[in-house]
């Protein structure tokens, strides 16, 4: 059997000799021969291209990503900026999947208007690989439309420009007037309705490239890239100093000192590693709803550049829901996971104690990451850092070839059948890993299997192969009732 991976990904992560006999298997097994493949490659993609909506509060963007995404999750309320938390989601349209980053329009009176808008569009723009730009056609262009094309020209990304409230013909002459923001073919949109929204996303197609412009790492001699992330004033700012061995990011009591990610080139271990800093915005007095927004927003453009995300925790304070908010984006993205516990210098016995509770119950679902005890102020177990983030790469990119999974699968499901429901008993018949960074694979059952028993196998997996660091995406295929006609 070829167990290579090719350089090409047409069959995900199979050489075509395993992709081969693959096929001859699930024919014998009864399953569709295109559906096997379309399987697979959904599977095998590598990392989707991302398409950020941006423009000012209550032009509708949160409606638009709810009809790309096709279904009701970006909050919506007729008042500017609502939008929270979750900023990105997975979207799929004429079979292509990408991701898209909602900016739900945050208004800042402090700030001003002006400024909040940009700010969010340049955190969402740094991470997308094509931007759809909303405009209120029945307002036409503002001052604050004018702001945001500047950003998108610096920024030199593929933009596709969507004029939204055109609820019917009469109102395509408001967004023809758009032709003036010089951003070429306003597509007239209802997000609201629907109206449009498959020229618009027919565009985005067009301007998204197949994958994503980073190469993450693979070029020879190519740095890998690394996130700190963590919640405001947890110390990333001090742990980035701390490594680089001199003062290269401000730090101040002050949560939220770092206004701008800063990208370093650090040796450390020997080698030289591309650390993105992501604190976050600077707090102003009545805004910290509005900080923890731009924070979110940040974290997911920084996370979705990086190959690993190093989440800080604050030893001394409780895991608070936006840890595990953190924790959860950086699974989703998909990306490798190492847990910093910081400040640990600071704690006394009774507090250790409680902290290794609060890990077991609030972080338990996250075994599987490597985790060091650090302090960013004094340097303790820095040393041990490199090693967790390459532990976590190499679990993040390792592939179990699929004659070994199988073995694997057949011995797992003798020792451990699915429980029997309604008579049935679901069975995993085989399977194959598509893809790498993350793992992700492909079962072909002949029923349902039930969320607990894929925990199960994803344990299992970790057990038997390690995928240390890693999340593991399972994606399971029933196979349908075979047909009595030959």
């Amino acid at each position: 059997m070829n167990d290579q991976i090719p350089t090409g990904d047409e069959h995900g992560a199979l050489g075509d000799a395993e992709y081969a006999e693959f096929m001859e298997l699930a024919a014998l097994e009864g399953f569709d021969a295109d559906e096997v493949e379309s399987e697979i490659a959904a599977a095998g993609h590598g990392p989707l291209p991302v398409l950020a909506v941006v423009g000012r509060p209550n032009v509708g963007k949160s409606t638009l990503v709810n009809r790309i995404i096709g279904r009701r999750e970006a909050v919506v309320e007729d008042k500017p900026g609502v939008t929270r938390d979750r900023v990105t989601y997975e979207a799929e349209w004429a079979g292509r999947r990408f991701k898209v980053v909602d900016t739900g329009g945050w208004e800042q009176d402090v700030l001003g208007i002006d400024a909040s808008v940009a700010a969010q569009a340049e955190f969402a723009i740094e991470a997308a690989d094509a931007v759809v730009f909303v405009v209120d056609s029945s307002v036409g262009a503002t001052d604050t439309d004018e702001a945001v094309v500047k950003l998108l020209r610096r920024a030199g990304k593929p933009v596709v420009l969507c004029a939204n409230k055109v609820d019917g013909p009469s109102a395509e002459a408001d967004a023809a007037m758009l032709w003036s923001l010089g951003l070429g073919e306003p597509h007239p949109v209802s997000a609201l309705h629907g109206r449009g929204t498959g020229d618009m996303l027919d565009a985005v197609l067009e301007a998204l490239p197949d994958a994503p412009a980073q190469t993450f790492g693979n070029a020879i001699g190519g740095p890998r890239r690394i996130a700190l992330v963590g919640r405001p004033n947890v110390g990333k700012s001090s742990l980035l100093n701390r490594l680089a061995g001199e003062e290269r990011v401000v730090v101040n009591e002050l949560a939220g000192t770092t206004r701008d990610p800063v990208d370093e080139l650090i040796e450390l271990g020997g080698k030289t590693w591309k650390f993105v800093d992501t604190a976050g915005i600077r707090r102003r007095v009545h805004l910290q709803e509005g900080a923890d927004y731009y924070a979110s927003l940040r974290t997911a453009a920084a996370v979705e550049k990086a190959e690993v995300a190093v989440v800080l925790i604050d030893a001394a304070e409780s895991i608070s829901v936006q840890d595990q908010r953190i924790i959860t984006m950086v699974v989703e993205a998909g990306r490798a996971l190492v847990l910093a516990i910081n400040k640990w210098d600071t704690l006394d016995e009774e507090r250790r104690f409680y902290l290794e509770r609060e890990l077991e119950t609030e972080l338990g679902q996250i075994a599987w990451a490597p985790r060091v005890n650090v302090s960013a102020r004094t340097g303790r177990h820095m040393e041990k850092l490199v090693p967790a983030i390459e532990t976590a790469l190499a679990g993040w990119e390792t592939r179990v070839p699929t004659g070994r999974l199988n073995a694997f699968l057949g011995e797992l499901v003798a020792a451990h059948p699915h429980p029997i429901r309604g008579g049935k008993q679901p069975r995993i018949l085989f399977g194959t890993q598509a893809g790498t960074k993350p793992p992700r694979f492909v079962l072909f059952a002949s029923g349902f299997l039930e969320a607990g028993y894929r925990r199960f196998v994803e344990r299992r997996l970790r057990e038997e192969f390690g995928f240390e660091g890693t999340p593991i995406h399972i994606s399971v295929r029933v196979r349908e009732k075979r047909s009595r006609k030959k």
